[in-house]
């Protein structure tokens, strides 16, 4: 069976896309492999009708109204290439199967590696997070650790408005001007440029930072900037450019500048990075992706 649309990747953006060419009776064909950049968070913010909700409900909810429209198809499986065949096919090959498609939406996230700190995976998505918007409530006025290297000020600077009890860590890497030293010390943020050598806590709940030296910095969560690359070179394979930020470069319904390539989600729009953004760039990408067809239709 051909499909007039495969979208990769079944986060926020690839679900929302799914659904409005769901609503708009295209045949489409949604990867799943199931491996969320949020997967380690217990709970999702900022959406709008769904704060505070598990990330994997909010995916369950979505795949079940998905159900509603029968021209969408879900396949719990992941793509391990992509061959365009002539200028209006792509082949998609899976471990299991083989799949061909008109027009492809790669909405495939992207993959975050922690900074260099034993033990961070312990509190990652419970005490520790990388986005305040996201998680800063949850954490307001309580002693925080902001731990980055060059991104250190900015980060501080936004988690300052949650919390006045900040301590910021370079971890022996990152770089603070000294202008930024002193904006942070003359509002009373502590400083520590030392290498980190551990977390302590329990359960997920962070209670302190121990430096090299053996100091105990008592904190109760924080924020970490983590390092991001892309899941797989299905962009690079394609041809297609990139932004000044190292995502995909998009226009506003999601084209890329590879014909019948489209991008959504994180894997485009990688500042900022919240859920409700990648799922408004998914219904972006589904418009470009209807509105294409359409055009191409009457055209011929």
């Amino acid at each position: 069976m051909n499909y007039e649309c495969a979208i990769i990747g079944g986060g926020p953006a690839g679900l929302n896309a799914a659904l409005v060419l769901g609503r708009s009776r295209r045949k489409v064909l949604l990867f799943d492999n199931n491996q969320p950049r949020n997967r380690a968070s217990r709970m999702a913010h900022g959406f709008i009708t769904r704060d505070g909700i598990p990330p994997a409900e909010l995916r369950r909810l979505a795949h079940s109204e998905l159900t509603n429209y029968p021209s969408v198809d879900i396949k719990c499986e992941k793509v391990l290439s992509i061959r365009r065949l002539d200028k209006t096919l792509f082949e998609l090959k899976t471990d299991k199967d083989v799949f061909h498609c008109t027009k492809i939406i790669l909405a495939t996230g992207l993959k975050d590696e922690q900074p260099n700190i034993p033990t961070i995976e312990k509190f990652y998505g419970t005490s520790i997070f990388s986005c305040p918007y996201c998680d800063g409530w949850e954490l307001r006025d309580r002693p925080l650790a902001v731990i980055a290297d060059k991104n250190v000020f900015k980060l501080a600077k936004e988690v300052y408005i949650w919390s006045r009890d900040l301590a910021v860590f370079t971890n022996g890497e990152g770089r603070l001007e000294l202008e930024e030293r002193d904006q942070l010390l003359a509002k009373g943020i502590h400083v520590y440029e030392d290498i980190i050598s551990g977390l302590e806590g329990e359960n997920g709940q962070l209670r302190s930072v121990r430096l090299e030296d053996g100091t105990l910095i008592d904190r109760v969560g924080g924020f970490v900037t983590p390092l991001w690359s892309h899941p797989n070179n299905f962009a690079e394979e394609l041809g297609c450019e990139l932004n000044e930020y190292g995502g995909i470069k998009t226009d506003e319904y999601g084209r890329t500048n590879v014909w019948n390539v489209y991008a959504a989600g994180d894997a485009a729009n990688i500042v900022p990075s919240q859920l409700i953004i990648a799922a408004g760039s998914g219904s972006a990408a589904a418009i470009g992706v209807n509105g294409d067809l359409t055009n191409e239709y009457f055209s011929n």
